[in-house]
Order: C-alpha cells, then structure tokens, then sequence
C-alpha cells in the first residue's frame, strides 16, 4: 500500500501530533484562518462557553454515540466538545483534529488532564485530506468549521468526513444559523473586516452538499444561546 508523506493510521495515534500541509491542497483561506486560531487559542475558550455549549449539547444527544466506539472530531477548538465527547466515551478511543497546532495542543492537555485513562488524541490537520483508512470512525463531530472555508473545500472536507465514516455511522454538523436577520448583518460586518476569524454563513447550502456527499440528513435542530443562533444536522452514511 503507498503511504503518503506525513500519513498515519489510528494505530499510530498515541500522542498529539502535528503534520505537514497535505500534498497537493491548495493554499486558501485557510492558512490564514490556522495563524489566526494560533494566537487566539488561550482566550477563545470563552466563545464557546458564552454561545456554543448549548449547540454542542444538542449535536451530542442527536449523536448516536455510545461507549466503545471509535469518534472523531474534525475542528475541535477550545476543546469543549472534545471533552464532552471523551466523557461520553471512556472506554472507546476518540480523535480530535485542528488545523491549529496551538488549539490541537491545549486541547490534548486538557482532555489527558480530566481523562488520564481515556484514549483520547489530538493533532494538527489539514481535514481537506486526513490521514485515516477508509471507514475508520463509528462517528465524525464537526461544529464551527464550514464557515471558515471556501466552497471548494467545503466540499473536499465533507467528501473526506463521507469516506472515514463507516456505513451506518452519523455525522454531526454544527453551523451558525441564518434565521436572526439582525444577527445576520452583524456576522456579515464582521466577516467582511475579518474573514479569516469569522469567514461567512453558508447554512442554507450545508444540507443539500451533505447529500452530495453521500450522506442522508436525519436530525435538524436549531438552537439559540446568548442570541447567537445555531443549527444542528446530523447525517447517517448510507
């Protein structure tokens, strides 16, 4: 079997790693969307506690995960879902991947520091193209990411979550919401001064590239915290 430079199985993920920029991906936005990440990893946290936790609950309970499986978490952040996630999984082995080595790090430090027993690793990866086997993962979480990339790699990204998913298996999108139109104009301001932090709502697009992808849409929730409006879809592998 030919193995790409920097390629790992999971197997080999026993602590955080970071990989070089996959062969052949393109340089967009997201290159300035990791640097970015990489200096706001120690405040970013409390984005997530003010307008994302409730989002995070809702993906978890819609899931379908159970204890045992194999999880992964695509964008992983502050590392609150990660942890909500190897809470719910002790006894199986769940996988956390950022395209910023700051966040993947703090991340892994703080899931190793409240689940010493756990399986639970984090790296840094550029998603477009992951280094995992075909039907790897009994479940693939992703919140907060679609938004930061090019349409483009939207659908790069969901093709790779589509082909590491096992037959059967769910995947958990979390998407800001386009149904506030005050909000709206407000995320528009801010994405247009700095994309590369808060890039654009594409909501209304995400479930029909969710079916391109392979995918059959099961579960679409929307949830609101601290007026910041989220939707949840959850997707099984036909």
């Amino acid at each position: 079997m030919a193995v790409r430079k920097g390629e790992l199985f999971l197997s080999d993920l026993n602590y955080s790693i970071t990989l070089p920029r996959a062969q052949g991906m393109p340089r967009t936005i997201a290159e300035r969307t990791r640097r970015v990440y990489d200096h706001l990893s120690a405040v970013y946290p409390a984005s997530t506690f003010f307008f994302h936790s409730k989002a995070h609950e809702c993906a978890v309970r819609h899931s379908g995960i159970e204890n045992g499986m194999q999880v992964l978490e695509i964008a992983t952040g502050s590392g609150e879902m990660f942890r909500r996630l190897v809470k719910k999984n002790p006894e199986g082995k769940t996988f956390g991947l950022d395209l910023s080595p700051n966040m993947a790090a703090r991340t892994q430090r703080r899931a190793r520091k409240e689940f010493p027993s756990a399986e639970a690793h984090c790296g840094a990866v550029d998603v477009r193209s992951m280094p995992f086997r075909n039907a790897s993962f009994d479940a693939v979480v992703c919140c907060y990411l679609l938004e930061l990339l090019g349409q483009d790699d939207i659908r790069l990204t969901l093709r790779e979550i589509a082909r590491v998913l096992r037959p059967g298996g769910r995947f958990s999108l979390v998407v800001i919401g386009q149904n506030a139109k005050m909000f709206n104009r407000l995320y528009g301001v801010c994405g247009r001064l700095v994309p590369a932090f808060w890039g654009r709502q594409v909501e209304q697009s995400v479930p029909n590239l969710i079916h391109k992808a392979g995918l059959k849409l099961v579960t679409d929730e929307c949830v609101r915290q601290t007026g910041y409006p989220s939707r949840v879809l959850v997707a099984r592998k036909k």
